[in-house]
């Protein structure tokens, strides 16, 4: 589903990000990205996306090359990828109905796919009560469950996660990673960049830590401390 081949990545600011990333994640499987602050997990997370792109190396996702996209062709690659942030991005002048329909008007799904496929989708993550309620009106844990029903409402094949449960209480953070595992079990890759020690340990699924922009440890079913004793 997401391959890397020897991808290395050097922002304009002349930080080296990754350094020879060899990565294969399959399909429907659910990976932790662990390690401190500034390691290169958000930049890996953003070559599966294509918000930056690599100065050597290959990523791929369902098979395509990424490097071979041309500009017009990237809001189709998008469609299959859901991308859920630790600040949630919500549109705070819509409420949380509006917030998941935009998702789907953006990419040009009519009327009736719309009234279809958000309550589906509001059900899904257990906020279809709130779907009325504004996101100042709501806690964190339901911004981001609402973040997570924007994410796929498109039903992406990749559930991308970039440290989603930073700002929560260790209570909601356990809801909110048993949502994302149920959401695994339907088929959907999901990918999860964490500091969440107990999040990662109780679940134990594959583990993969990053050092200086490169993979140290991947463990199938691993702990967040692997390769440190």
């Amino acid at each position: 589903m997401i391959a890397f081949q020897d991808v290395s990545l050097v922002y304009p600011n002349g930080v080296h990000a990754l350094s020879h990333i060899d990565l294969t994640i399959g399909r429907g499987e659910f990976l932790f990205l662990v390690g401190s602050t500034g390691q290169g997990k958000s930049s890996l997370l953003k070559c599966v996306y294509r918000e930056v792109l690599p100065v050597s190396g290959e990523v791929t996702v369902d098979g395509r090359p990424l490097s071979a996209l041309r500009r017009g062709q990237v809001p189709f690659l998008r469609r299959k990828i859901g991308v859920v942030f630790q600040d949630f991005k919500l549109l705070h002048q819509k409420t949380v109905w509006e917030n998941v329909a935009y998702a789907l008007q953006v990419t040009g799904a009519g009327s009736r796919d719309v009234l279809r496929r958000v309550p589906r989708t509001l059900e899904l993550v257990g906020i279809a009560h709130k779907s009325k309620m504004f996101p100042y009106e709501l806690s964190g844990g339901e911004q981001q469950r609402t973040a997570i029903a924007r994410a796929l409402v498109n039903n992406p094949l990749i559930l991308l996660c970039d440290e989603p449960t930073g700002n929560l209480d260790p209570e909601t953070s356990s809801e909110i990673t048993a949502l994302l595992a149920r959401i695994n079990t339907k088929g959907t890759t999901v990918v999860v960049a964490t500091h969440n020690q107990a999040a990662v340990d109780r679940m134990r699924r594959r583990v993969v830590r990053m050092i200086n922009g490169r993979i140290a440890h991947d463990e199938e079913r691993g702990h967040y401390h692997i390769g440190l004793g």
